[in-house]
């Protein structure tokens, strides 16, 4: 058979043209949806938690795929976002109705110094450096208040394309593998990996948060702090800052007290803080991570920090994935092209030892496939 090259260059020319048209209005609808852009990863997040039951209630109870989405659409509804969305309003509804006020703030932390000073017999702060803090307060919460109201008007988003991607839960998946560009067995370990890697966020800060959260709250009671409750939410909603955490609650709590000159509560309030909150959140953090799935701490944390940013409250999620996802694919790289590397092409532990099991794929067969061809073309 003659080759025609003059037809092959014209198919790669028209290949890469549908590749550059392809990101060319990807690019724009990005730009032109980026406000949506937490709807679409929470809509994600959720598909890959609820998807197993979009299967057992089609495979197993053959409902209709329509009914099943709708079922599991209302289920996330009810039991996930309105509450998590009414927990939100509530913080922000209360704290809209606080005025800072830094000349008196600033009043009763001097006065706090000045009496410190005097016992310790030098400076500790100036007003100067401690004019800082209600601006940051404010900062804090006007940065909150806005993450909020977008993902409230996100969770319409969420719904919707939540509900579409369960509908065609099988297309979709067989679209998404059939883009990925690697051999099948590094396919199973990009969907296994991403499944670990949202199911570890997305369970595992829910779960840190409420544990917080009580633990807090026991707290706030035992050393006498008003609005208990409300303190104990933020300080379940802090979970997701990285390096400071809840310290953002609890420590500007215990130093109130301490202005107010309640000291044996505002130093028992500290201790507890730092002691029992913050060694909850080492141990129960260790123990989560080793359960759901085993990743390093500074990608979660470093994660948090680039995901934040970008995708806003779903970057709690997003971010250590997408920083997983660039560790993968190096690993993967020298696993696959660095002689001599002993790389594993995984980012979690949990599986690592694990051998991948691939439905209709057989190692030895595929082997004696690629023998068979190397021979024919060989004898061409």
């Amino acid at each position: 058979m003659i080759k025609q090259p003059g037809k092959e260059n014209k198919i790669i020319q028209y290949k890469y043209i549908l590749i550059g048209l392809i990101i060319l209005l990807g690019l724009i609808i990005f730009r032109y949806t980026r406000p949506y852009m937490s709807g679409f990863l929470g809509a994600a997040t959720l598909y890959v938690i609820v998807n197993g039951q979009q299967k057992f209630l089609t495979q197993k109870l053959n409902l209709k795929k329509s009914l099943s989405a709708l079922l599991i659409v209302l289920e996330v509804l009810f039991f996930i976002l309105i509450p998590l969305t009414g927990l939100a309003f509530l913080v922000i509804d209360t704290f809209s109705g606080i005025t800072i006020d830094p000349e008196a703030i600033l009043a009763k932390v001097n006065d706090f110094v000045d009496s410190l000073e005097e016992r310790l017999g030098f400076n500790i702060f100036t007003p100067e450096n401690l004019a800082a803090i209600p601006r940051a307060g404010t900062n804090i919460l006007q940065a909150l208040g806005s993450s909020v109201y977008s993902f409230a008007i996100n969770v319409i988003v969420i719904l919707f394309v939540l509900y579409y991607m369960l509908f065609s839960n099988d297309e979709f998946e067989k679209s998404i593998r059939e883009i990925l560009p690697f051999k099948e067995e590094n396919k199973q370990i990009v969907a296994e990996e991403t499944r670990l890697i949202i199911q570890a966020n997305a369970i595992g800060i829910p779960l840190m948060a409420i544990i917080q959260g009580v633990f807090a709250y026991m707290g706030y009671l035992l050393f006498g702090v008003e609005s208990a409750l409300l303190y104990a939410i933020l300080t379940a909603f802090s979970t997701i800052l990285p390096l400071v955490g809840t310290t953002i609650v609890w420590t500007p709590i215990g130093i109130g007290l301490l202005l107010s000159g309640d000291y044996v509560n505002g130093i028992g309030l500290l201790l507890y803080g730092f002691f029992i909150i913050g060694g909850v959140d080492n141990v129960a953090r260790f123990l989560l991570q080793k359960k759901l799935a085993d990743i390093h701490p500074l990608i979660t944390v470093f994660g948090v920090l680039i995901g934040i940013p970008m995708f806003g409250f779903w970057g709690v999620i997003f971010g250590p994935l997408l920083l997983s996802l660039f560790i993968l694919f190096f690993n993967m790289y020298r696993h696959e092209y660095v002689r001599g590397s002993k790389a594993q092409p995984r980012v979690t532990t949990r599986y690592k030892t694990r051998k991948v099991k691939i439905p209709g794929y057989d190692p030895a067969q595929l082997k004696t496939k690629i023998k068979n061809e190397t021979d024919a073309s060989e004898k061409e």
